[in-house]
């Protein structure tokens, strides 16, 4: 087996088909992909846990189910706890609304099997938000919830204002990250000029431009090269 295979099978404890495909039409491309997501991948301004924990609550907010569920395994493997990726998800929702939480209802109950903890999924998905997290409460009925029925509770009063306030909050999750993540939502959908305001508000909440960058790296990973392209608008040059 190449050492690129052997890479993803370490990442996914087996080896995706999409990898194995790459592999057998050119393995030269997936050793260079692999080396570029190796580099991306390390701790730097941002560690692998939040880069993975980023990922997949921007791919929530895309509506992008596949690429969520990979990166949810990564951010639960190198240490978050589910209630920590659920604030995550809730910039998700910031993003793209009631959709995007139903959506993270599968990442939280994949992070919770990983953790050999039940989630039972209802035989609808909730549409509304309200639902989605009122059931991923019932699911976390072991652990501290208290903030997120302070979320719940805001939805529930209709204040759009209130909601996104508490939500940018610190939490389990600082709020430098989770203005990080919005900033994010809009890269990964190649919308630089929606991403600049949230630039600008994440470096007030604390980032620096090498944790902007960091998201701009990710944001290759499961946008592409031009994610890239949106983010450096934004990104200061280095003196």
């Amino acid at each position: 087996m190449s050492k690129a295979l052997d890479y993803f099978k370490e990442v996914y404890d087996e080896v995706p088909g999409w990898v194995q495909k790459m592999h057998d039409y050119s393995p030269a491309v997936l050793d260079t992909y692999t080396g570029i997501r190796g580099e991306i991948m390390q701790n730097g301004a941002l560690s692998r846990q939040e880069k993975d924990a980023l990922i997949a609550s921007m791919n929530a907010a895309r509506l992008y189910s596949r690429s969520m569920l990979f990166h949810t395994k990564g951010a639960i493997d190198f240490g978050y706890t589910t209630p920590e990726l659920v604030e995550f998800f809730l910039t998700s929702y910031l993003y793209k609304g009631d959709a995007a939480l139903k959506l993270a209802l599968e990442a939280v109950s994949y992070a919770l099997e990983l953790q050999g903890k039940s989630a039972v999924q209802p035989a609808q998905a909730p549409e509304l938000a309200t639902d989605s997290l009122k059931l991923i409460i019932d699911w976390l009925d072991a652990e501290d919830t208290t903030y997120l029925e302070e979320i719940l509770a805001l939805l529930l009063s209709g204040n759009a204002e209130d909601v996104q306030a508490r939500i940018l909050q610190d939490g389990l999750l600082s709020s430098r990250l989770k203005h990080l993540n919005m900033a994010g939502n809009f890269i990964v959908e190649l919308n630089g000029k929606g991403a600049g305001p949230w630039i600008e508000k994440a470096r007030i909440a604390g980032a620096s431009e090498a944790d902007l960058a960091d998201i701009g790296y990710i944001c290759i990973l499961t946008a592409g090269i031009p994610a890239w392209f949106e983010l450096s608008d934004s990104l200061k040059t280095t003196e």
